[in-house]
């Protein structure tokens, strides 16, 4: 991932990657940005002196805001599918958009129960499945209560999801 310098010195997550100016390419694993941010290699990569965020007080804070910027970047993007009717939210209408062999891709909420995620794993054999988010984070990005399940249609919303959904999980693994 990508990281710019703001003219007041201070390093910046550059998720998108269209900020201005020279950019420093980290590993987009919390680890990598922990120890690029503890060693100094921000500034070695500038070529002049780079500082945290004010609000990020130590490089585990530096590194959660990052993650908290990829994973509001992929919710942002699960948003936008279902604004483009390519998302269906439930366990039943995600079941049978993957029996009528509908979807692309299923969500399933991190904390769903065993039960309801094996029955759906099992209709959703060969296509991506994602579960690298909370019930309450997928609800509130979809305006709508206790969401565990969606599945994706076809669609650029659904590949931009996919893409953003896999930063997040890679850089939120151990």
């Amino acid at each position: 991932m990508r990281f710019a310098l703001a003219p007041d010195g201070v390093v910046t997550p550059d998720l998108a990657a269209r900020l201005p100016g020279r950019g420093a390419w980290v590993s987009a694993r919390r680890a990598a940005v922990v120890k690029a941010a503890s060693k100094g290699l921000f500034a070695r990569a500038f070529k002049q002196a780079a500082r945290l965020p004010d609000a990020a007080s130590s490089p585990d804070d530096f590194a959660a805001h990052v993650g908290q910027g990829l994973e509001r970047r992929a919710l942002d993007a699960l948003g936008l599918a279902r604004r483009a009717g390519k998302l269906a939210v439930g366990f039943d209408q995600a079941a049978k958009a993957l029996k009528e062999k509908k979807a692309a891709a299923l969500v399933v909420a991190a904390d769903a129960g065993a039960d309801g995620r094996e029955k759906l794993a099992r209709l959703a054999t060969g296509l991506p499945v994602v579960a690298a988010f909370r019930s309450a984070s997928l609800s509130q990005a979809l305006g709508r209560e206790n969401v565990t399940y969606a599945a994706l249609f076809e669609g650029p919303e659904t590949a931009r999801f996919l893409r953003e959904a896999e930063r997040f999980a890679a850089f939120a693994a151990p």
